[in-house]
């Protein structure tokens, strides 16, 4: 263990902090962190911490739940410029349209959305909860928000509502192709493919497990298999290996890195700890509606 990582892991104590850390992550910060999960468990770890210091390493949507979980805590954000293209994407003046197009849909939001997206949202989901919450839901008609894949998926999963889409979707993964699938069954012959639901659909329709991604964990270390291609951020790649190193583990492409969960390092985590920098805090108001949301998608999911 490096300098650094004991400075954190020694100064974590003395303050009380609890550092969660998405999959994501870089491995050295997944080191550190007291729980490593996707962004349900995260959101339900930060809901539940008895501690007086949340440290979320991952990105602002994250910690700006965290806050809204749990709001009188203190919630740091290691590196401030982590942000997500796709919660970039919608803005509650289109959450507003959107209701007013469709007044008898509710509308269910992504987790990967701003906290005043989540405020004039029904209820929230993360990928491993949004089919659960969208068949839970008492309307016939959901407008789901802002990931269209993910969307798409539903959709295709229960066919008894409908689901109007918003056209919002993550780089990363909406990048993929099937030439990529193609190409990563070429190169591993007979492996199999785990891939996250923000990919698109042509991508879906190859895969042996859609989950996510701590779904995506779960599978690879329950199946009977050795070999797999991982549809999702390389850091669950690099979580695997570290996990089950008897098993083979590939990214379905090259490349396939989300930059802003790379930005946060050892020496970010250490140096928030030290000054109590990136602070997040929010509007009241919005924080109440916005809590609403998130505490049905933890009661629902």
């Amino acid at each position: 263990m490096d300098n650094i990582s004991e400075k954190i892991i020694k100064l974590k104590k003395q303050k009380g902090a609890l550092v969660l850390a998405h999959y994501y992550q870089s491995m050295d910060v997944q080191g550190v962190a007291d729980h490593v999960c996707d962004s349900f468990e995260m959101a339900r770890r930060a809901r539940d911490a008895g501690e007086d210091l949340l440290v979320i390493c991952g990105v602002h949507f994250m910690a700006e739940s965290a806050k809204i979980l749990n709001p009188g805590k203190t919630v740091l954000l290691p590196s401030p410029g982590a942000g997500c293209p796709m919660a970039d994407m919608i803005a509650p003046e289109a959450v507003a349209a959107l209701r007013e197009s469709y007044p008898d849909a509710a509308v269910v939001c992504y987790v990967n959305s701003s906290a005043a997206v989540k405020a004039a949202s029904d209820v929230c989901c993360t990928s491993s909860s949004a089919l659960r919450i969208v068949r839970a839901l008492p309307e016939k008609r959901v407008i789901f928000i802002p990931d269209r894949n993910l969307g798409a998926y539903v959709a295709s999963q229960v066919p008894e509502k409908e689901i109007i889409l918003f056209e919002g979707y993550c780089p990363v993964h909406d990048c993929v192709s099937e030439n990529d699938v193609e190409a990563a069954k070429r190169e591993h012959p007979g492996a199999m493919l785990l891939v996250h639901p923000e990919c698109r659909g042509a991508v879906l329709a190859h895969a042996d497990h859609i989950g996510s991604t701590a779904e995506i964990i779960k599978a690879a270390l329950e199946s009977d298999a050795g070999d797999f291609i991982i549809g999702t951020e390389i850091g669950v790649v690099e979580h695997l290996a570290s996990l089950a190193p008897d098993k083979r583990f590939h990214p379905l492409k090259s490349g396939f890195i989300c930059e802003d969960m790379k930005i946060t390092t050892l020496a970010d985590v250490l140096n928030t700890l030290e000054s109590g920098e990136h602070e997040i805090t929010l509007d009241a108001a919005v924080m109440e509606s916005a809590r609403r949301s998130l505490e049905r998608m933890v009661e629902l999911g």
